[in-house]
């Protein structure tokens, strides 16, 4: 029989085991669920979403207390139906990944149902000033690689690393194809994104980022104080550029790319004013299709209990 000390040793042992182990194995199921028709990775999304909601659990919990913060007008019954829905199409987009970043861009783009809008995008481009499009958690924005060189010839997109380098290496050898661009939420990053568009290029932002301690205002979002990015509102001041909102909604068989005028107001002088009306912006987008986006996202961290 072992002694205390020694089963403590073990456990820790194991507990680093596991540690150096897990990017490994997060590698290895991205590449085998990569392998999987777009179609069967949704399916088996929904299914891990069902999963999630009958368990319960943290993701449940914070989804619901959002939900019920942002549509208080529903009733009980309609806001834990919009809860379970919300993390099916979560689970959908993460099992959807991995299939997007392995194959090709030309075979991605058959998943594409029709295109809403999207001389809006050609139209803003021959400005020359440099279009930013706005794409909040909402349906499944890796798809939007795939589509975008259709629309335009170059992009940037910026992205959040995962902090594991082999998720990381697939992530960005999925994303960047047919003159896609990444650039890291990062110092680095941001240069990247603004002489982007001082160039007149195109740059992609998800808006609804939590932003890190410093980065972030409280503006109103559905009705409610949440820390907001003021990134969006420094490119625009920077360099005059264009700004749309976009979203790629689920749809059967595929997805169907939404283009959106944001408020005017996003181009404001005044920061406040400016953050404002890029939540209501977001926030236009959401209440189109509600159960797609991302609840579980806390939003209102910090700023309301949950």
């Amino acid at each position: 029989m072992s002694t205390p000390h020694q089963a403590r040793a073990r456990r820790k042992r194991l507990k680093h085991f596991t540690r150096r182990m897990r990017p490994a194995l997060g590698s290895l199921a991205i590449r085998a669920v990569g392998k999987l028709p777009l179609s069967l990775a949704r399916s088996m999304g929904a299914m891990i979403g069902q999963l999630t909601y009958r368990l319960g659990g943290r993701t449940v919990e914070v989804s619901r207390a959002n939900v019920q913060r942002c549509f208080p007008e529903l009733s009980a019954a309609q806001q834990d139906e919009l809860v379970r829905l919300s993390l099916q199409h979560t689970a959908m987009t993460a099992a959807e990944a991995p299939a997007i970043w392995a194959q090709s861009y030309r075979r991605l783009r058959h998943y594409l149902r029709s295109i809403d809008s999207v001389r809006m995008i050609e139209a803003q481009q021959a400005s020359g000033r440099g279009l930013l499009l706005l794409a909040p958690h909402l349906g499944n924005w890796e798809i939007m690689g795939p589509v975008m060189p259709r629309c335009v010839e170059r992009i940037t997109f910026m992205y959040q690393p995962t902090g594991m380098e082999a998720i990381d290496s697939l992530m960005v050898q999925g994303r960047s194809k047919d003159g896609v661009m990444l650039a890291p939420a990062s110092r680095q990053g941001v240069s990247q994104v603004l002489k982007a568009l001082q160039a007149g290029e195109v740059v992609a932002i998800l808006p609804d980022q939590v932003p890190d301690v410093g980065s972030g205002e409280p503006a109103q979002f559905f009705g409610h104080p949440a820390q907001t990015m003021t990134l969006v509102y420094k490119l625009i001041q920077r360099t005059g550029c264009d700004v749309l909102m976009i979203f790629a909604k689920r749809v059967r068989g595929g997805f169907q790319l939404v283009v959106r005028e944001a408020d005017p107001d996003i181009r404001s002088d005044d920061l406040h004013t400016s953050l404002a009306a890029l939540n209501r912006s977001v926030e236009a987008c959401v209440r189109e299709v509600p159960e797609q986006y991302q609840w579980e996202y806390k939003r209102f961290k910090g700023l309301e209990s949950l």
